[in-house]
């Protein structure tokens, strides 16, 4: 017998509040995620980085903060339960947000890391509070499709940032970079990258407000808690170690690597837009196409489980479609290879929302550790951009195949887990 739930929503029109509130959560979550994709060549300028190694440790620092505080936030949220642990959250990602101020005056690389790693800190602390708390909010077996339209509010987030984002920072930047590369003078260098970098000003102070904004609200909103507990019979077995969960642990290394393969759908696109020559004006904007394509994954998620399609059958369509996806992108050129890679994003939409469920079937009192373990695996997106990075400094090796070496494991991995590893056993 599953574990269940205890809440005080007892009618199902009583989620659209609850819903309603965690779907702006996600909205926050996937618009400040899928900033990096704008920061990458942003930060690569002002703070003159000499490889797209040390640009990646943008992604690096925002994402291994999941790695680090997903386990503290568990306790966190064990003390403080689910909504005043949102409300702290957010918080957080004010201190990191304010962070790229100074940094931005300094054009200082490190205190950037910072701000995305604190940043990062507070989507750990929103992540484990959220996730599991969608989750169980309503029958386990529909989970994947609260999930699918709360991927909606995040991706069209992540769609619209880069587009905002990309606006304000990289306006008139291909011009910029001549005037760089052909200007020796120290002083007048450092006068337009200083105009530059003060671009940043604006946005991250109004989006430190909203933040602050939506902790208040959170904080003083009627969101209800949720307990979850075993039934009486199971007892004994929700005493168990975190441990024996196999499900879980395997879950845990499913999101690692999906992680991985979407940041790389989302965040590499453009860069290899770049190495083909594409202006910087143009691959800007090539994330919003990967997001794009996960929003109708989502929405067909949404109309799909579990009336057709089960969450384990979702998984095992969407592996497989990504392995496809991968392969056309080595075998093709061009535009029409930068299409495949956009269409990862059709792949990766119902990912999250299908294995998340999966992961903390049966958990019961330990779901908010399980949560947090899984929230860990997040750090796939900062290892895995990485490998990319080193494997396409190799002068022998080039972007298409770096890119399908570590891309066509990962969704064979996450295909043998929803065909077998997500069974729950001892």
């Amino acid at each position: 017998m599953p574990y269940e739930h205890q809440t005080s929503i007892k009618r199902p029109n009583q989620l659209v509040y609850p819903i309603l509130i965690i779907g702006v959560l996600f909205f926050i979550f996937g618009f400040v995620t899928w900033l990096n994709g704008t920061l990458i060549p942003y930060l690569k300028i002002i703070c003159e980085l000499e490889n797209d190694t040390q640009a990646f440790l943008v992604v690096t620092a925002s994402y291994m903060a999941y790695f680090f505080l997903a386990l503290p936030s568990a306790s966190i949220l064990k003390k403080i339960g689910y909504k005043k642990g949102m409300s702290v959250g957010l918080l957080v990602m004010v201190a990191g947000t304010l962070t790229f101020i100074p940094a931005a005056d300094q054009r200082s690389f490190g205190l950037f890391l910072l701000g995305l790693f604190l940043q990062g800190a507070g989507m750990a602390l929103l992540q484990t509070a959220s996730n599991p708390y969608i989750s169980i909010l309503g029958p386990m077996e529909s989970a994947a499709k609260r999930i699918s339209i709360m991927g909606i509010a995040n991706k069209l987030a992540g769609v619209i940032s880069p587009l905002i984002l990309g606006s304000l920072l990289l306006a008139n930047v291909g011009n910029i970079q001549v005037q760089l590369n052909n200007n020796s003078n120290p002083e007048a260098r450092e006068k337009l990258l200083g105009e530059l970098a003060s671009r940043i000003h604006f946005p991250y102070i109004i989006m430190a407000l909203v933040l602050v904004a939506l902790a208040i609200m959170i904080h003083k909103s009627s969101l209800p808690e949720i307990q979850e507990e075993a039934p009486v019979q199971e007892k004994k077995s929700d005493g168990q170690s975190i441990f024996g969960f196999r499900h879980l642990w395997l879950g845990v290394l499913c999101i690692f690597l999906y992680v991985g393969a979407e940041v790389m759908a989302g965040d590499a696109i453009g860069i290899y837009g770049n190495s083909m020559g594409m202006p910087i004006e143009d691959t800007r904007y090539f994330t919003s196409f990967t997001l794009a394509a996960m929003l109708v994954g989502y929405i067909i998620g949404i109309i799909s489980i579990p009336k057709y399609v089960s969450q384990q059958q979702a998984l095992k369509l969407s592996a497989i479609s990504g392995i496809i996806f991968t392969a056309a992108t080595y075998f093709t050129n061009g535009y029409l290879s930068i299409t495949m890679i956009a269409l990862l994003g059709l792949s990766n939409a119902l990912m999250w929302p299908a294995i998340f469920p999966l992961a903390i079937s049966g958990l019961g009192s330990k779901t908010k550790t399980g949560s947090a373990l899984l929230i860990m695996g997040i750090a796939g997106g900062a290892i895995i951009p990485l490998l990319f990075g080193e494997l396409k400094s190799i002068p022998s090796i080039e972007f298409k195949a770096a890119f399908a070496v570590l891309l066509i494991p990962s969704y064979c991995y996450i295909l043998y887990y929803s065909l077998a590893g997500h069974k729950p056993r001892q």
